[in-house]
């Protein structure tokens, strides 16, 4: 109980109206969270057609096949960059549908370019509806979530891209014909695979995004942007489907006397610079960067060298694949559980930890020259520290600390820094491993993780249980 304000929607509502508000807000936060699922198939499904496009548009260079395996980043800075904005004029719902059709679009787009330009530029077309995805889905989840739930609710975003990634991997093995051994690079541009497999393996992505824009119709507008834009009366109804008529009343006041303490009016980015409001988007932009340089996702892109390097052989390398794709969902559901009892700041804490001892040891296995199944363990141990905190907490995080006149810019703002932080990670791995060694890149990784969990100790509040409107009073007032 909230006692004497009556604030009483942080319990849980066992009634059957509690149960049924409960359904409809996991309802809704589903369908946001299939933004997630299209991100993380959109984001993998280049590394199965990556053998046979580049055959098809006969990319002979370092340069160009690099190009087209990074090229979608660039929209994802543009898309991350242009969605809040956009989501604080038009509205949240407006902005998950525009993705959802341009997820469509370019997906069938770039699965059927006659030409490497036009590939590349419906595959960039692509990574901006991937940075709209990566903005919209987790902030709208944290905006119609009660705060009893928030935290696996927009966990629940971190779980459909880990689904999308391992429907990537499927949808890749399954379209795909066996190839020869023997097989030279002509051969297989003038095979199946070469002229309709890539293609396909692209396309397929078109029927999630069709089933993400239409059930997204049928989702409501967030009432906190509803509330900062004079429709009061839809955000108390739309409050009152989520947690009922208390629910909706508490809320409604807390979003006005929030909002009545600002002028409300157009955001801007410079907005972000007043002194108190800039700390914590400094925060949020530091989780970012955080997450990406943590050095999970070199294990993700490069695993191949990873576990060749360590002695395995290319059947080994694809069945060890498959088995980071599992460890990835089994401790994204740990996450999920664990998020709301345990609260954001001691997953965080625990996840550097584990990664960074995890990067010791890894580094410390292929500088002993240890082979096989050693690296493969402690490759996993990493991956599931990493799962269960970094990767779907910083979301929360970023969802949950910004105010609610500048969330929409400030997401923005940190999941740009995301974007980037995550081109230097993947561009910087081979020219690390060049020029100090595999177990020198994994040491500097874990070095990064001891300073995020410095960080993550003297910096990041803990925000399990609070409202949006409470965490924006103790943070920035």
């Amino acid at each position: 109980m909230r006692g004497a304000r009556g604030e009483t929607s942080m319990q849980p509502d066992t009634t059957s109206a509690g149960r049924r508000h409960g359904a409809y807000v996991v309802l809704i936060s589903l369908v946001a969270a299939m933004g997630g699922l299209l991100f993380g198939y959109d984001w993998v499904v280049i590394s199965g057609a990556k053998p046979f496009f580049e055959k098809y548009f006969r990319l002979d260079s370092e340069a160009l096949s690099g190009w087209a395996n990074s090229c979608a980043l660039v929209g994802c800075l543009i898309g991350s960059l242009i969605s809040g904005g956009l989501s604080d004029k038009f509205g949240r719902k407006k902005l998950l549908l525009a993705s959802a059709a341009l997820f469509a679009v370019s997906s069938i787009l770039t699965g059927w370019a006659s030409t490497f330009d036009w590939f590349v530029v419906w595959r960039i077309a692509g990574g901006v509806a991937i940075g709209m995805a990566s903005n919209l889905s987790p902030m709208y989840i944290a905006e119609v979530s009660p705060a009893r739930l928030r935290g696996r609710l927009v966990a629940m975003n971190q779980l459909t891209i880990v689904i999308g990634i391992l429907a990537a991997q499927t949808v890749n093995w399954l379209i795909a014909q066996p190839v020869p051994t023997d097989a030279t690079p002509e051969m297989i541009r003038e095979s199946w695979n070469g002229q309709f497999a890539w293609r396909w393996m692209f396309t397929a992505v078109t029927a999630p995004s069709l089933v993400f824009f239409f059930s997204a119709l049928f989702v409501p507008e967030s009432p906190r942007w509803l509330v900062k834009n004079g429709q009061d009366d839809l955000a108390r109804r739309i409050l009152a489907r989520i947690g009922g008529a208390q629910h909706a009343a508490d809320e409604l006041r807390l979003i006005k006397d929030t909002l009545a303490a600002e002028e409300i009016q157009r955001v801007r980015f410079g907005d972000l610079l007043e002194p108190k409001v800039r700390a914590i988007v400094l925060v949020g932009c530091a989780l970012a960067v955080l997450q990406q340089w943590s050095g999970i996702n070199s294990i993700f892109n490069y695993a191949e060298e990873i576990y060749k390097q360590a002695g395995y052989g290319i059947s080994d390398i694809m069945f060890n694949i498959v088995i980071t794709g599992a460890v990835n969902l089994v401790f994204t559901l740990v996450a999920m559980g664990t998020v709301d009892r345990f609260g954001r700041r001691g997953l965080m804490l625990i996840g550097c930890a584990g990664s960074g001892l995890s990067h010791v040891l890894l580094g410390g296995a292929y500088a002993l020259g240890m082979k096989g199944v050693a690296v493969l363990v402690f490759t996993l141990c990493s991956l599931g520290c990493y799962a269960m905190s970094l990767a779907p907490v910083t979301w929360v995080l970023i969802a949950e600390i910004f105010p609610n006149r500048i969330r929409g810019a400030a997401v923005s703002v940190a999941v740009s820094a995301l974007w980037v932080a995550c081109f230097i990670l993947t561009f910087m791995f081979p020219i690390l491993k060049g020029a100090i060694g595999m177990a020198g890149t994994f040491w500097l990784y874990a070095a990064i993780c001891t300073a995020g969990f410095l960080f993550v100790w003297f910096k990041v509040p803990e925000t399990k249980g609070k409202s949006l409107e409470q965490i924006e009073r103790e943070l920035v007032d």
